[in-house]
């Protein structure tokens, strides 16, 4: 019932933020690679959204944080992707779109896991 714990299992304040906003974060990032996947269905759209995707990377690589730096780079690779997926290119086009849904899936999962950690460590706080 009321167990005692160490000091050092119980997550901090700020542990606990930094976890349920990564959480929130590839969560969100997971879905939007999939709306993305998607929404384009043929070149046209794709080079639209690509691009602007693609802008919007870029203009986080302009910043001097690092984690923007990381995040711009991830977008741009997005951008580029999704342009990529819908070119009728055998190989090109096949390859990007699987590695689309592959890094989907893999910030879903990272981001179900962080959700589980933070209601976890919210449960040891309480």
């Amino acid at each position: 019932m009321n167990e005692i714990q160490k000091r050092d299992d119980i997550p901090t304040v700020t542990s606990l933020s930094k976890t349920g906003v990564s959480a929130v974060g590839y969560t969100a990032a997971g879905i939007f690679l999939l709306i993305l996947n998607a929404v384009t269905g043929s070149v046209i759209p794709a080079f639209i959204i690509g691009g602007l995707v693609c802008f919007f990377g870029i203009g986080s690589l302009r910043s001097k944080n690092l984690t923007d730096k990381r995040v711009g780079i991830l977008i741009t690779a997005a951008g580029v992707l999704t342009i990529l997926s819908k070119i009728p290119i055998p190989f090109i086009e096949g390859f990007s779109s699987v590695l689309l849904r592959i890094g989907a899936v893999g910030l879903l999962a990272f981001g179900i896991w962080n959700g589980i950690k933070f209601f976890l460590g919210l449960k040891k706080r309480s």
